[in-house]
């Protein structure tokens, strides 16, 4: 929601109509993303494929059962699934609108639709590669929670996610978790170091 009330923000400097545009335009973003989500989920559960929300979807649903008002919005939806489903769910997926954008390598984007953007894409990734090039593989397609009507990556799995990869935009994933208390002091003696480092690093300073 952060990006949403900086928008919120700009949009009160502008005349009524504009206001009313902007808010607008936010309000349709956020609900995109969300009906990109249910239907790519939907599709994979009809095609009866484990599979797993990752990224930033599943840091939303682990903040929102804290706060929902400190869910941080996302264009994309990241999913995980086994390699050897790629091509039952690749069609699954062309099914309800999407369009496959890139060969087989990670991650694997689905366009909505043929004029649908990279940004706004539904980005399959598979259990085994990695986030980045430093990171740990990721983990199992059963590593996950059915939060119906999609399933979901577990909190534990999803933190040692981000703490692996160490990008920026895990970092900040991970401070938001920590602002709504999703994460404490007891969460790093779960991980190896230097993960456990890395965690007690952000709980120091959830707003560094």
């Amino acid at each position: 929601m952060r990006h949403s009330i900086a928008l919120a923000t700009t949009a009160m400097d502008c005349a009524p109509e504009l206001r009313l545009a902007s808010l607008e335009v936010m309000f349709q973003a956020v609900e995109r993303v969300r009906e990109r989500l249910m239907r790519s989920t939907s599709a994979l559960e009809g095609a009866h494929l484990n599979h797993a929300v990752i990224g930033a979807n599943a840091v939303a649903y682990w903040v929102g059962l804290k706060d929902e008002g400190s869910i941080r919005n996302t264009p994309n939806v990241d999913i995980l699934l086994d390699r050897e489903d790629w091509n039952v769910a690749r069609p699954a997926l062309e099914r309800v609108g999407f369009v496959f954008a890139t060969p087989i390598f990670r991650p694997a984007v689905f366009l909505d639709g043929a004029d649908g953007k990279v940004r706004q894409a539904v980005r399959l990734w598979f259990a085994g590669d990695t986030l980045s090039l430093t990171s740990e593989p990721l983990p199992p397609v059963t590593d996950a929670l059915l939060v119906r009507p999609y399933r979901i990556v577990t909190l534990s799995r999803l933190i040692r996610m981000k703490l692996s990869a160490w990008r920026t935009i895990d970092r900040v994933h991970l401070q938001d978790m920590t602002r709504v208390g999703v994460l404490d002091s007891t969460w790093p003696e779960r991980f190896p170091e230097p993960l456990a480092e890395r965690l007690r690093e952000i709980l120091a300073d959830p707003d560094g």
